[in-house]
């Protein structure tokens, strides 16, 4: 699979034939049109389109979404490729460019994330593939004197009177006729593809060193540049001595630009040695007094206090409580995390006669375009933005403070521009999952159903710090001031009246509970917020997974069975919950070796797991995990399997070691020394249980990780009696 990549091009009214073959066109935004022919510019980039099949019968697929290993071009192509009928390989997949229509339905930008790919593209997609199929058929039937009834089709051929001609035969013919814009879909008792295991379509050019990453860049003439920051967010320049610095061999330019100082040199060492010489003094900030013990002080005062925003409150907490047969409090802690893709942020960018290209491995090239113009004064239809594979995302590369870095530095110098954050950039100067502390307050009946669940959350808000991330890319024509409103005005409410959705998922919703109350109160410090794998379900489930094994256990009812009890009114989780159980029970672990048992519903999706562990010398040790998941239609089970395996393993990295502090404001981790990721002889085996429910697919990529906490948390409970509610997990020794 060759990777290229489309620039924004604007729509021809008239139908077009390019070098003889179709261009598929298909709007993703909702407004139903039917696949259009449309000509593209010189070049061979296709503007706002799905499809192009050639005469020589090659059928290339611009993807609407970005691929950060998550397989999300293996299962778009299926998803038209079914209905196309047409191998998911035999695609010649590119990256779509910039354009509205490549926007993604789940969010009305073209951004990628939220685990939504395969839920908003499962119908939208299809439908381009049995459109086209159905406009192939027409054209053919035309060419050779035929009912279109008497056709067939089979990877990428009609078949008639048995006799196999390639769509590209006919693909003049179908420029000039009107495609439907409802072609029947296929049954899913026809699928060929979904819901079938094969290989992902750009594994061999990962396997080979083939594919193009971000950091893989070069381009005539580029130059690199390296960002000295304050170790203490916020924190602007006082003053700098430049001299060392420019002294140093190929070093070219030492320029201020809003995030610190960018040395420039020929080389990448070259300016990441000239850049230790600076000598930069910083700006006093709140946050440089704060540590992580007046950090968690401040949190634990706020939870004490009666301060915050009521996002949920059914029924009678406190007549409930008193009515209960017994009640259970706890408070559960989890800490700031790093994204830490292995791919640390990177972006390359040429500015020439008053345009821009700019090469990037980001979760939304539309923002990305969108910073360049906002940074360089470059009007955005004069931006082309390159698309690459990601080293991982987790949501780090949403949040775009490298490509405003270079376009400053590039705008400055008047040179192609190669950026690279180093391990150490991104653990201490990137944006953050938050630290929260949840208290739980719960009662039961004498026949083991939670009656009543009283939550609160402190912390501080990932929402608000996605806007003021969002929208300068999004909407670069507005003024700071204006954007700055905005923000404040989202602060303000979800400061005092209604709180933001990502703080609080997942802490009630899944089980019946007859009085309910959820409570957040904001705190913040300075450190920016973004998403992380799972968002708010990534710390709340922890801590709903971990009250509802205490529950249990305190009315002496098995785990498994007191979820069930309590997920009467859902019953897909229910299932899976109960398949789980059904698994576990059929389960004898060796020696010293215990179970744990956490489900949660995230994302659409639900997933049961079960954690296997032992305790060595005080030390936790996860030998297998085992992964119920009911996702709809698995579009690739194999990818499937593998976003289940790798959300445990981020997750479990998470669980047993992630944790950043705080010293004089500043985080003290900087690499995998200290901020360790889990190892290869740690890794538990994983065993994946797909749930087929017959409902469409909903999302993979983050869903497995909420419950690997929990249940390794309830483990080591089995195991030792000692109860964690802090992560990462340490035993008291």
């Amino acid at each position: 699979m060759s990777i290229l990549n489309v620039s924004r091009r604007g729509f021809l009214k008239s139908s077009g034939i390019v070098g003889g073959g179709l261009v598929v066109g298909f709007s993703l935004s909702g407004c139903g049109r039917a696949p259009l022919p449309i000509e593209p510019e010189a070049g061979g980039f296709v503007p706002n389109a799905f499809l192009q099949i050639s005469p020589d019968n090659s059928i290339r697929f611009y993807c609407p979404r970005d691929e950060m290993g998550q397989g999300v071009t293996t299962g778009l192509a299926t998803l038209i490729g079914e209905e196309l009928d047409v191998d998911p390989a035999a695609f010649d997949v590119v990256f779509a460019g910039v354009h509205p229509d490549y926007n993604n339905p789940a969010m009305m930008v073209q951004n990628t994330g939220g685990s939504t790919s395969m839920k908003a593209h499962y119908l939208p997609l299809r439908q381009v593939g049995a459109n086209t199929r159905a406009v192939l058929i027409e054209a053919a039937a035309i060419e050779l004197n035929l009912r279109a009834d008497q056709l067939e089709t089979d990877n990428r051929y009609i078949i008639a009177n048995g006799s196999r001609y390639p769509y590209g035969k006919f693909v003049n013919t179908a420029a000039r006729l009107q495609a439907p814009e409802a072609a029947p879909l296929k049954s899913t008792d026809d699928f060929r593809y979904i819901n079938h295991t094969f290989p992902r379509i750009d594994a061999v050019a990962k396997a080979t060193g083939t594919a193009e990453f971000g950091i893989d860049i070069d381009i005539p003439g580029m130059h690199h540049a390296v960002v000295r920051r304050s170790p203490v967010t916020g924190a602007l320049i006082e003053s700098v001595d430049t001299s060392a610095a420019k002294a140093m061999p190929g070093v070219t330019d030492v320029i201020k630009i809003s995030s610190g100082i960018a040395v420039v040199a020929q080389k990448y060492w070259q300016a990441k040695q000239a850049a230790q010489k600076l000598e930069p003094v910083w700006q006093e900030v709140p946050l440089g007094r704060m540590d992580s013990a007046s950090l968690r002080h401040d949190y634990e005062q706020l939870m004490a206090g009666e301060d915050g925003v009521v996002a949920a409150d059914e029924g009678d907490i406190e007549a409930g409580l008193e009515a209960a047969h017994g009640t259970l409090e706890a408070q559960y802690w989890t800490p700031y995390l790093a994204h830490a893709p292995l791919e640390p942020m990177n972006a390359v960018l040429n500015i020439a006669d008053g345009k821009a290209e700019l090469w990037s491995g980001t979760q939304s090239s539309q923002a990305a375009q969108g910073l360049v113009a906002r940074f360089s004064g470059i009007d955005p239809e004069n931006i082309t933005v390159h698309n690459t594979y990601m080293g991982g995302a987790f949501g780090r590369r949403g949040f775009l403070t490298h490509v405003i870095e270079v376009t400053e530095i590039a705008t400055a110098v008047d040179k192609p521009i190669q950026l690279v954050w180093s391990r150490e950039d991104d653990i201490r100067h990137g944006v953050y999952r938050p630290s929260s502390l949840m208290k739980i307050r719960a009662g039961i009946d004498a026949q083991g159903n939670v009656t009543t669940w009283d939550a609160k959350r402190v912390g501080g808000n990932v929402g608000v710090d996605t806007l003021r991330s969002m929208l300068p890319g999004l909407f670069p024509g507005l003024g700071d001031g204006t954007i700055n409103w905005m923000v404040g005005m989202a602060d303000t409410t979800v400061r005092g009246w209604i709180a933001d959705p990502t703080s609080i998922e997942g802490i009630f919703e899944d089980y019946d509970f007859e009085n309910v109350k959820v409570t957040h109160t904001t705190v913040e410090h300075g450190l920016p917020l973004a998403f992380w794998r799972a968002v708010g379900h990534s710390y709340t489930s922890f801590a709903k997974e971990s009250m509802m094994d205490e529950l249990a256990i305190a009315a002496g009812v098995d785990p498994v069975e007191f979820r069930l009890t309590n997920t009467q009114n859902n019953p897909r989780l229910n299932n899976v919950i109960r398949i789980a159980g059904e698994v576990m029970r059929e389960m004898q672990p060796a020696q010293g070796r215990y179970l744990g048992f956490a489900a949660h519903h995230s994302f659409a999706t639900d997933v049961a797991e079960i954690a296997e562990v032992s305790i060595d010398n005080g030390k936790v040790r996860v030998h297998k995990v085992t992964c119920v998941v009911d996702c709809g239609i698995a579009v690739n089970p194999d990818v499937v399997r593998a976003q289940m395996e790798g959300s445990i393993m981020f997750g479990l990295t998470a669980a047993l070691y992630g944790n950043l502090d705080l010293e004089g404001g500043a985080i003290r981790e900087s690499n995998f020394h200290d901020y360790p990721i889990l190892r290869m002889n740690e890794a538990p085996a994983v065993e994946v249980i797909i749930v087929d429910s017959g409902t469409e697919p909903t999302g993979v990529g983050e869903p497995g990780l909420p419950p690997i906490a929990p249940a390794v948390a309830n483990a080591v409970f089995a195991a030792t009696g000692q109860r964690l509610r802090s992560l990462p997990l340490k035993l008291q020794v």
